[in-house]
């Protein structure tokens, strides 16, 4: 009797198994199908949105009671860059640096600004956004500053600024809702025809008071964005602008 009891839970617990394994199976291979799916609907490519080349383009600020701040164009750049694929052919202009001097007039929770003179847009869905910089290994954080198609302005945390050297600081633009209403909105999802993406406005360095002392060096190289180009390369060549 105690035997067949054993046989009986061995073979029901076995069957338990087996459907389990196969239910997970299914579920892996429909995840695997969306991935594909999505993967398949996608065409990521790296393009350099600013190489920090032109004079008077970016400019620094802070606040006129907590310091002063200088800023220009350097010779030089981080040696472990690598140049955009489709760029190495073209003679494409690299080489200066974006560097700011911040002097600081007391402690305190200070917050520097280097914008661009205009907003840089990027073609397609941006998924990253990434800069070259040297922080000369102080606690103070950067931020990513950007606007939306609605305009709305955003601030995305890259990182904190202790180290040494150049370091590649890099941070993901989170996906917009699938209302296409919440969240950072790049795309106009009732008109295919129009991917305006977001604009690049700068960044905002947030000082932290135990370093906000005495002169303050950054510098900034290689503006760049992985973007998703899909539906530019599948717009319909005939379908009429809304733009009249």
């Amino acid at each position: 009797m105690k035997r067949l009891t054993v046989t009986f839970l061995f073979i029901t617990l076995a069957a338990g198994l087996f459907a389990q394994a196969q239910q997970q199976t299914e579920v892996g291979q429909e995840n695997a199908a969306q991935i594909g799916i999505a993967e398949a609907q996608q065409k990521l490519k790296e393009i350099s949105v600013d190489k920090f080349e032109m004079e008077g383009f970016w400019r620094a600020v802070i606040s006129y009671d907590e310091g002063y701040t200088a800023y220009r164009l350097f010779e030089g750049g981080p040696a472990a860059k690598v140049p955009v694929p489709e760029e190495q052919d073209l003679n494409i202009p690299d080489k200066y640096v974006f560097g700011v001097r911040v002097d600081f007039i007391r402690r305190g929770i200070n917050s520097v600004f280097v914008r661009s003179e205009r907003p840089l847009p990027i073609e397609g869905i941006t998924k990253t956004v990434s800069v070259w910089v040297a922080g000369r290994n102080f606690n103070h954080t950067l931020n990513l500053l950007l606007e939306d198609v609605f305009g709305r302005y955003y601030e995305l945390y890259m990182g904190k600024l202790n180290f040494q050297g150049w370091k590649k600081m890099t941070v993901a633009i989170p996906p917009q809702a699938v209302d296409g209403l919440h969240g950072i909105i790049q795309r106009n999802y009732h008109y295919g025809n129009q991917m305006l993406g977001i604009k690049i406005l700068g960044f905002r360095i947030d000082c932290d008071p135990a370093d906000a002392y005495g002169s303050y060096y950054v510098y900034f190289d290689d503006l760049r964005a992985v973007t998703d180009l899909f539906a530019e390369d599948v717009r319909d060549a005939d379908d009429p602008n809304d733009s009249w």
